[in-house]
């Protein structure tokens, strides 16, 4: 789902600005469904760095009810937020076809603090993992750069950043055109950042269990006459 939703966004999100929508009803419920997949793209995105974090905690409970917790409490709020803002959404006119169309923006000021929240739990993520790559680090004592990069530290760091984005942006220019845009920008951008995190965990499992295999395998080749001296 985390590597399909923002192809289905990103062809929705055409047409909400280009297509023709005359019918406010019509735009209306287009727009509720482009904000619900969105907002579920975000969260099966951070689902991931949710977990990897949890897991370089060596699945500590504490951090595993903290996480869930502050979770919770982000998405509760982000999505009354999100449909709250959408509600207020109103028409502008296609660039290209010069009738009314809907995209899916709103004057209000509260589109952008779903986007604080976001930032918040994804600050909580950095400082967790941090820790976790600063403790790592003292005790191999082996290259900080590679311990950061060994713990994902920097797609960690380009999600922030682009929350951040997302939250100066309508702060500065509250009726811009262009901030659904980056909000598309940041869904397609988590979710690549999850799909390849999840694929080098995966090809790291994998390469454990074949050095594994190989290892049973040279062992049950050894003969008795082998094992004894």
């Amino acid at each position: 789902m985390t590597r399909h939703l923002p192809f289905f966004l990103i062809v929705m999100h055409l047409y909400l600005n280009f297509a023709p929508i005359e019918d406010p009803n019509k735009c209306q419920m287009l727009i509720n469904v482009y904000s619900s997949f969105s907002q579920i793209s975000i969260i099966c995105s951070e689902c991931f760095f949710m977990i990897r974090t949890y897991v370089l905690w060596n699945n500590n409970r504490i951090v595993l009810v903290g996480l869930l917790s502050t979770a919770f409490a982000m998405v509760v709020t982000s999505v009354s937020i999100r449909f709250a803002t959408t509600a207020t959404s109103y028409f502008t006119t296609s660039a290209i076809s010069g009738t009314p169309s809907c995209p899916s923006r709103s004057s209000s000021v509260l589109y952008f603090i779903s986007f604080i929240f976001l930032f918040v739990f994804q600050l909580v993520l950095i400082i967790l993992t941090l820790t976790r790559a600063i403790q790592s680090w003292r005790s191999t004592k082996g290259p900080l750069q590679a311990i950061l990069v060994k713990h994902n530290i920097f797609y960690y760091v380009c999600g922030l950043f682009l929350s951040a984005v997302n939250i100066i942006v309508p702060a500065l220019f509250p009726n811009s055109p262009y901030y659904t845009a980056l909000e598309l920008f940041q869904v397609c951008i988590l979710a690549i950042l999850a799909t390849r995190m999840h694929l080098h965990l995966w090809h790291l499992d994998q390469h454990m269990h074949s050095s594994d295999a190989l290892i049973y395998i040279s062992m049950s080749d050894m003969s008795p006459a082998d094992c004894t001296v």
